[in-house]
């Protein structure tokens, strides 16, 4: 499809993502950065090799509808977006997917996926996919890493976690084998001298309000552990007390996964085999190809719906991801 130097859309100021994608969150300079990265030579030829790949960008949530609107008209113009539906076929029938094609999909699905972007995908007709934490459908109970953080601000203690930034101390929550994760969890609102807020969750009707606005519903684990920090038997439980709550909620089995924090595991792949899942999702920042070569292992992008139109560009073609990995390879 054509692409449009001279489009320009207005985006409003950026703001933190929710847990920090490094890729995801809007920080100083970066709207500069992806004005320079645009006007490169490289651009054009990560353009077109973008064009060859397969790209599945990963949201948490759309805290701007208006910014996520003007990233679907950018798509609209550079890209074809597609279905999961479409991207299961593509790997059953060993046929590549079309040039630039796109697949939207969102980590967590707060209610934000039903109120600001399930609108605004049908008002332009292109379909994502939104992967639930199981266990908190039909609660108003907050992530548990917003929690941590919050009860950390609140005087809260665990005898395995620092004390001082929350940030630290959610790094260190993500390291813990999964038991002592939550356990630390409970110790921290034994000790704080708060309660947080509620936090309003999807509900069933909900799940199935966005199968039926071409809003897929994929498999994100019961309680969104790092996978790697878990024993067998709990990575077991996590997917398939996950997959039979969505499959009486839904009447229907799914069969695309993404994994919590982006992290690969080959038990979890192991379980997802033996259950029928079709695909599975990573948080690698990068692009993949038209026909995925291990469909329980896309890669995807990490954008945020607060992303500016320039630099959401220099992500779509794989530029920013790989000046990320320059970087890192370089420091």
């Amino acid at each position: 499809m054509p692409y449009s130097e001279s489009t320009t859309v207005s985006t409003p100021p950026p703001t933190t993502v929710r847990r920090g994608a490094p890729a995801a969150v809007p920080c100083r300079g970066t709207r500069n950065r992806g004005s320079w990265l645009r006007l490169t030579p490289a651009q054009p030829l990560f353009r077109a090799r973008a064009a060859q790949r397969l790209a599945v960008l990963a949201y948490h949530g759309v805290t701007d509808p208006r910014s996520f609107g003007a990233q679907l008209d950018r798509l609209r113009r550079l890209a074809n977006p597609v279905s999961l539906e479409a991207v299961e076929r593509a790997v059953t029938e060993g046929r590549p997917l079309p040039p630039r094609s796109v697949l939207i999909t969102f980590d967590d699905a707060d209610r934000s996926v039903r109120t600001h972007a399930m609108p605004v995908l049908a008002a332009r007709g292109i379909p994502a996919a939104a992967f639930v934490i199981a266990e908190l459908i039909g609660t108003d109970r907050p992530f548990w890493w917003h929690e941590a953080a919050y009860l950390a601000r609140h005087g809260g203690r665990a005898r395995l976690l620092p004390g001082g930034h929350p940030g630290r101390l959610l790094a260190r929550l993500r390291e813990l084998p999964d038991p002592d994760r939550r356990r630390s969890l409970h110790e921290l609102r034994v000790s704080a001298d708060r309660r947080p807020p509620h936090q309003e969750q999807l509900r069933p009707e909900d799940l199935r309000a966005l199968r039926s606005a071409d809003i897929a519903v994929g498999n994100h684990t019961l309680g969104h552990p790092c996978l790697s920090r878990c024993d067998d038997s709990t990575v077991h439980t996590e997917i398939t007390a996950a997959h039979l709550a969505l499959t009486q909620w839904l009447g229907e089995a799914p069969t695309a996964f993404a994994y919590p924090d982006g992290g690969y595991d080959p038990r979890a792949d192991a379980v997802l085999r033996r259950l029928g899942y079709r695909l599975g999702f990573l948080s690698d920042h990068r692009l993949g190809p038209r026909l995925p070569v291990h469909p329980l292992r896309i890669s995807r992008l990490q954008v945020d719906s607060t992303t500016g139109t320039r630099r959401f560009d220099t992500i779509l073609s794989g530029l920013e991801p790989a000046m990320q990995r320059w970087r890192g390879a370089v420091a």
